[in-house]
């Protein structure tokens, strides 16, 4: 081997890795482009079935049938969002007339009777509070010059947003009106002997993760319900804006539905402040728990059993594995991401690689 070789050995190398350096640089910066592709073909997972059915169950033509799944896709988004208006506009309203003197009362009343109602002194709580200082620190802590850079952060992020929302939105309508664009764009960096086995994995990939996302909606809508019924029972206000929100938590998995049900059970206590700790509070808490219990139960054998094997076509043990791997590689997105990630990776082994050992023991229900 002479120098010559080792030489353009080294330069072809350097090159290599400063060609990947300048990709993963340019990747870094379009990042929000690239989230703003991922959310749209969500959105268009989601609408492919409604399209699909449009065309050939109603005969509607491929535009208008993508123009009135947009527009009932919009139309549920439009809705959620109407459901938080009256949430801001009475928290808005609230903390235009909050009074912290009697916030703290009732907060500390609130932790005097749970340390009572655990076993606690009454000496012991108010002892513990007075070298605390907590009313002290809390009113030497406030400062109201916060407020004009949270107002200016706040129309950033709805700016922000705007632009994400319609960037979204706009990529949506011709991922569903041309649903070979992608496909396409992707075949040009394929040799012409793997175009063939490309085309069918996008296809499976595109059937699996439709399904996969119309089965987590629905998931997502049977805890819905449960946790409205059992927050319309108990009498708390804006239950179906809270139920709705704690539900969506669940697209986190595992961890989702405990910080769902912190939540759930935190706002119903903060919305009796002032009552009986013992006859009101605790009562109202333990049914609230009950029906987390049951939305839990509900989800985890019936929900998401369905769901993993009519869709994504994988054993709840294998799932579980993926998520928590996922999760201590890349945290809480590495989570959400999991299951549709590891189904797309699944159809691509088993169709390139289906003569493996391994990858037919993993695929054989795909």
């Amino acid at each position: 081997m002479t120098s010559k070789t080792i030489a353009n050995g080294i330069l072809r190398a350097v090159g290599i890795i400063i060609a990947i350096a300048l990709l993963m640089l340019f990747l870094y910066k379009i990042q929000s482009v690239i989230a703003y592709l991922a959310f749209a073909a969500v959105i268009a997972l989601i609408g492919r079935p409604i399209v699909l059915f449009l065309r050939r169950k109603l005969k509607f033509p491929n535009t208008l049938a993508v123009i009135i799944s947009m527009l009932l896709m919009v139309g549920i988004l439009a809705g959620i969002i109407a459901l938080f208006v009256p949430l801001i506009s009475e928290q808005g309203k609230n903390l235009s007339l909050l009074d912290i003197d009697k916030l703290q009362e009732n907060v500390n009343t609130l932790y005097k009777e749970i340390t009572n109602y655990l076993g606690f002194s009454t000496s012991d709580v108010n002892e513990a509070l007075e070298d605390a200082e907590i009313e002290k620190n809390i009113l030497d802590g406030l400062n109201i010059s916060f407020i004009p850079d949270f107002l200016n952060s706040f129309l950033n992020i709805l700016s922000s947003l705007s632009i994400g929302l319609f960037s979204v939105l706009f990529i949506s309508f011709f991922f569903l009106k041309d649903s070979k664009l992608f496909q396409n764009g992707l075949l040009m960096f394929v040799p012409n002997n793997n175009e063939k086995r490309t085309v069918n994995s996008i296809e499976k990939i595109n059937n699996l993760l439709s399904r996969y996302f119309l089965g987590l909606l629905l998931q997502i809508f049977i805890l819905f319900v449960i946790y409205t019924i059992v927050l319309l029972i108990v009498g708390i206000e804006n239950a179906i804006v809270i139920a709705f929100l704690c539900s969506l938590f669940n697209i986190i998995p595992y961890v989702g539905p405990l910080i769902g049900g912190v939540l759930m059970i935190g706002l119903t206590m903060t919305s009796n402040l002032g009552a009986d700790f013992s006859e009101v509070i605790l009562p109202k808490s333990g049914y609230v728990l009950i029906g987390l219990l049951i939305g839990q139960l509900v989800d985890n054998f019936f929900s998401q059993p369905f769901i993993f094997s009519n869709s994504v076509k994988s054993h709840p043990l294998e799932i579980f594995l993926v998520i928590i791997i996922a999760g201590l590689l890349f945290g809480v997105i590495g989570m959400i991401v999991a299951v549709p990630g590891y189904t797309a990776i699944k159809v691509i082994l088993k169709e390139f690689l289906s003569e493996n050992k391994l990858v037919k023991s993993l695929t054989h229900n795909l």
